[in-house]
């Protein structure tokens, strides 16, 4: 009888904690960038009924569910188009800009490309609404007075070549441009607040040569609001069912202590 309120219990707290991963998927459907999390459950302890521990029957019973872990996925998301030259929109899935913070020098990523014209020391830079600065290519901040913006933007198009100052000279690969990196496994990434990740120690980042990024523009956040809708439909009423099961073992136990009493 014990194990009916374990089970409930266990089920009630599990849809609290998949309830506040929705409802942040909820709060940020108007975040640029951001990539929802969806949660993923595991089962707890299961054994056999009138068999060894380590015989596999049909016979079985569990203690319930918890919360394993949160995933997110890196796609892209819709786009929108924008009039400032400072909008920057990734159309790369597992792809991110990288930036740093100039007091610690910490550096972090993110998908949010809605960038600004930031004063550090003696120089503009390119940062994100947070001060970060952008950093292109080769790991260094991004230069932003006027006519390095022209040449970011130029740098993005298609046709773009170079210039040259001597035709034998090879086209220069180092120019600083608006970059986006990827991970082997993304999926390791920590979720650090305000559409950023860190990258764990040991996991190395890698720049993507040509990487599709869109002047002008700006990623949607991926929340898909149908979704999270019906994904809330479905928690509270498995919240309900699991609450259910928790006033009917306290019922039967209640009827079984009034019988012996």
């Amino acid at each position: 009888m014990y194990q009916s309120f374990y089970t409930g219990a266990l089920g009630a707290g599990s849809c609290m904690a998949k309830m506040s991963v929705i409802a942040n998927n909820l709060a940020n459907i108007n975040n640029n960038g951001f990539k929802p999390k969806t949660a993923a459950f595991s089962d707890l302890l299961n054994y056999n009924l009138n068999d060894s521990e380590t015989a596999v029957t049909n016979l079985m019973s569990g203690n319930g569910v918890r919360l394993q872990r949160t995933y997110t996925t890196y796609d892209v998301a819709s786009m929108g188009t924008t009039n400032s030259p400072l909008d920057f929109a990734i159309a790369e899935e597992n792809a991110f800009f990288m930036v740093q913070d100039p007091t610690t020098g910490e550096i972090t990523y993110t998908r949010n490309g809605s960038f600004h014209r930031g004063q550090w020391e003696d120089k503009f830079y390119l940062t994100t609404d947070n001060g970060k600065l952008v950093l292109d290519q080769n790991g260094e901040p991004l230069e932003a007075e006027v006519p390095d913006i022209e040449d970011l933007l130029a740098r993005l198009e298609e046709d773009y070549e170079p210039e040259e100052a001597d035709d034998d000279e090879e086209e220069d690969e180092d120019e600083p441009r608006v970059s986006a990196y990827t991970f082997s496994n993304p999926s390791h990434l920590i979720s650090i607040g305000d559409n950023e990740y860190a990258a764990p120690a040991g996991m190395e980042p890698v720049v993507m040569e040509r990487a599709k990024i869109v002047p002008r523009a700006l990623e949607h956040s991926g929340t898909n609001l149908s979704k999270e809708m019906v994904r809330m439909i479905e928690c509270q009423r498995a919240y309900s069912y699991a609450l259910k099961m928790v006033t009917t073992s306290d019922e039967i136990e209640t009827t079984i202590n009034s019988l012996r009493g």
